[in-house]
């Protein structure tokens, strides 16, 4: 009879589960009264199944190589005719077949009496195909390396329930190969920023996730105490502060690749900790991070797609460059069918008002236009797109446009109504950092919750000399949602934060 899925995680289980536990946990010490220990030290393969089947699937049914290998996985299927039995084994990178003869193994064929789905073995055999032609190892030996005291959820559907997933990662995994790609994806995709990065001359570097100052970002922090210093500090929000002081120090190109944390709400697109690339380029400007961020989306792309064109949710994702560029203004223009500008403030805030978007009192012309984009066109933008120049009210650490009053040197990547990078031409005189941190506590002074705080021992930093530079975040996790089309973005963390199981 077959086991039934794990429905509970009470410790003796309940029902049928408690009976299958029960007849594990027997089974475990049968073996152990025959000498066989359920939990192995140790085992040794000399090929993945992915590389035997690249090898050797295009044998002939009823074929053999004469090649003995040893493989090991988790068994997922088990079938027994008497005398002759199939396994199929699971590990990181395919399925294989094992095929169990008693004649073979002699003695050994004696354990498959006390397997189970979800075990973990170990086997040495001969590399063949059989007559039904199916590439399997024909086993002389086989090693019991992990007996599962609990069932696997049910074979053939695994995990159904999304937010089961994402709470028992390692058991959807563990069923349905198909998540293991999008950790294969994560990793490609931070090799390939990695190796660019490393070949323009950057330097990886780690930074303090325990900062005296939640800066380089408006976000809410996470805060904690350190006793031995008396302190309160907090969970990082971004990377930028201190990258930035590497450049004061003389690293003209860094970069760091760590997750943030923020204490803010969760949905599709965000995640109380996500991971974020910021790099930082000494004498460039946000034209060159323009230039840097394409090159990194597209080496990330054709890492995991091998395409710069793909489908993403049913429609074609176009990367090949150059992308698309616009203002800030000329896409909130064409959006609600009027010429908008900074000078015209009472205008914007008509416009907000009649597109139901609600303004604080204390928000001057650059907030409410930022509002105006953020909720008229940003989601609507499926292709790249670079929006460039955003309003100085909200761009306290990026360079005063060079020829447009009132505005930043600040773009947004939009990439499928998603910010992917922002990025800047950074600000270097301390003087007017100094007074962008200043009108930042006026406007906490008048009730506005994300505010960038005073940061004097940076001002103090930049005072010593900066270089010109620009510099760029990118949001590794939104990357990830754009190349693999995923629902959300806690598909794409193994462990993502869920309320508490009631």
């Amino acid at each position: 009879m077959a086991e039934p899925p794990e429905e509970g995680r009470e410790p003796g289980g309940g029902g049928r589960l408690g009976e299958v536990l029960g007849a594990r946990r027997t089974k475990a010490e049968r073996l152990r009264a025959r000498g066989v220990e359920p939990f192995a030290l140790s085992f040794d393969p000399t090929t993945s199944l992915a590389e035997l089947h690249e090898r050797f699937d295009a044998l002939a049914a009823g074929e053999e190589t004469g090649e003995v290998v040893s493989v090991a996985g988790r068994i997922v299927l088990l079938r027994s005719q008497g005398r002759l039995s199939f396994a199929t084994i699971r590990d990181r990178s395919a399925d294989l077949q094992l095929f169990l003869m008693q004649g073979e193994m002699g003695e050994g064929y004696g354990l498959l009496e006390d397997l189970d789905l979800g075990d973990i073995v170990g086997a040495d055999g001969e590399v063949v195909k059989t007559r039904r032609g199916e590439l399997s190892v024909k086993v002389g030996t086989l090693t019991l390396l992990t007996k599962a005291l609990r069932p696997l959820p049910e074979k053939w559907h695994g995990l159904r329930d999304p937010e089961e997933q994402q709470r028992r990662r390692h058991l959807q995994l563990a069923t349905d190969p198909s998540a293991r790609e999008l950790v294969l994806a994560r990793a490609a995709t931070l090799r390939a920023l990695r190796a660019h990065l490393d070949g323009q001359g950057f330097v990886e570097v780690e930074t303090p996730v325990l900062q005296p100052v939640a800066g380089g970002a408006l976000a809410r922090p996470f805060v904690t105490h350190h006793r031995a210093l008396d302190l309160d500090l907090y969970l990082r929000i971004s990377l930028e502060l201190y990258l930035k002081r590497l450049l004061v120090g003389g690293l003209e190109r860094v970069y760091e690749i760590g997750r943030n944390f923020r204490n803010e709400g969760i949905d599709r697109d965000h995640n109380p900790e996500f991971t974020m690339l910021e790099a930082y380029q000494a004498y460039t400007d946000y034209e060159g991070m323009m230039r840097l961020s394409q090159a990194l989306v597209t080496e990330a792309a054709m890492a995991v797609r091998g395409s710069l064109r793909f489908e993403f949710r049913g429609r074609e994702m176009d990367l090949e460059p150059p992308w698309r560029r616009a203002t800030l203004t000329e896409l909130v223009s064409e959006a609600v069918g009027e010429e908008v500008s900074l000078d015209r403030p009472d205008e914007l805030r008509g416009l907000a008002e009649a597109h139901g978007i609600p303004l604080h009192p204390s928000w001057g012309p650059g907030k409410a236009l930022a509002e105006l984009y953020e909720k008229l066109v940003e989601e609507h933008l499926l292709q790249p797109t670079f929006v460039c120049d955003f309003p100085r009210e909200v761009s306290p650490l990026a360079r005063p446009h060079r020829s447009r009053p009132g505005y930043t040197e600040h773009f947004d990547l939009i990439i499928a109504g998603m910010e992917i990078v922002p990025a800047y031409s950074e600000l270097t005189d301390p003087d007017e950092q100094r007074a962008r941190f200043e009108d930042q506590l006026r406007h906490k002074a008048a009730g506005e919750e994300e505010v960038h705080p005073y940061d004097e021992d940076f001002v103090e930093a930049l005072e010593h000399g900066m270089p010109p530079a620009g510099g760029m975040g990118l949001g590794v996790d939104r990357l990830l949602i754009v190349l693999t089309g995923v629902a959300s973005i806690r598909d794409l963390i193994l462990y993502p934060h869920l309320r508490p199981e009631v």
